[in-house]
């Protein structure tokens, strides 16, 4: 079957056809969206980038103490996600209310 950056190529294409002749190259320039779009498609440049971005903000925030914020075992009781009964036995598992 057809690649997964097809569609893509294929908008590449009918922008050239549309904006290009054989006597005219100027109307590439329209179509530089659509080819970062194929691009970004084949190579996935902007996607990394971003969860780089996203992975170096979640280990400062780690780093500077983000547990200090955590809620307390009393606070999760009460979202009814742990059995009562489970969190006073001291069980360490999370189970999910049967309600």
């Amino acid at each position: 079957g057809p690649g997964r950056c097809f569609p893509f190529w294929q908008e590449v294409l009918a922008c050239y056809v549309v904006n290009t002749s054989s006597e005219d190259d100027s109307g590439k320039k329209k179509c530089a969206p659509v080819l970062e779009d194929y691009y970004e498609c084949l190579h996935h440049k902007k996607e990394h980038a971003r969860v780089r971005a996203l992975q170096a903000a979640f280990r400062k925030a780690e780093s500077s103490g983000g547990r200090e914020k955590a809620p307390s075992a009393g606070q999760i009781r009460t979202l009814g996600l742990i059995d009562n009964e489970d969190a006073a036995n001291g069980k360490k598992a999370f189970f999910l209310d049967k309600a």
